[in-house]
């Protein structure tokens, strides 16, 4: 006998793979070859009064998440950065598809890959580059907010609000997402 619910679309499918992900975060572990040197700033960064400004953290994780041990990687992403900073979507894009593709275990990559996607509102794709990265690297929290804007995208406040609050967990100084969940304070509370 068929059942008369509804078969969730690829979106809705793609959605709670990436949810499941991130609501496992604080579970789970980097992938082997992510700096160690990011634990020390994760742990600071998510004190409440940090001994030293929270952008300079932030700052400083990120400087970790772009740089890479190959010289050569590392100017591919100053292209892809770039072309993306003047519009040139076109051109990003096999940029960062030959970064993902050489360099398979590099999160920055797939997170820049994302946020291509993510731009260009082919979002299925960036929840795959999403799940990508945060299955190298889970603290990611700019991929994690990403993730909340392609829910808030496609009607699933509950899922942005979850998926925003697990990124404030992981950096308490993100003053745009606190907002954010304040406005989603209204909104049903439940996962689709």
């Amino acid at each position: 006998m068929r059942s008369s619910r509804r078969r969730p679309s690829l979106s809705e499918t793609c959605i709670d793979g990436v949810l499941g992900m991130v609501l496992s975060v604080p579970q789970r572990e980097p992938a082997p070859g992510v700096p160690r040197r990011l634990d020390a700033l994760f742990r600071e960064l998510a004190k409440g009064e940090p001994s030293r400004a929270p952008e300079d953290i932030e700052d400083l994780i990120w400087s970790v998440w772009i740089s890479h041990p190959h010289p050569d990687a590392e100017s591919t992403m100053v292209a892809a950065v770039e072309a993306m900073a003047a519009g040139a979507l076109d051109l990003a894009k096999p940029i960062l598809d030959r970064l993902t593709e050489s360099h398979p275990d590099w999160a920055e990559a797939w997170n820049k890959r994302a946020t291509l996607a993510f731009i260009e509102k082919s979002d299925e794709e960036a929840l795959a580059f999403i799940e990508r990265t945060l299955a190298l690297e889970p603290r990611h929290f700019g991929a994690i907010a990403g993730f909340a804007q392609i829910c808030l995208r496609h009607g699933r406040l509950g899922e942005a609000r979850a998926a925003l609050q697990i990124a404030l967990d992981i950096n308490p100084h993100l003053d745009g997402l606190r907002e954010m969940v304040r406005e989603l304070a209204s909104a049903p509370r439940t996962l689709h």
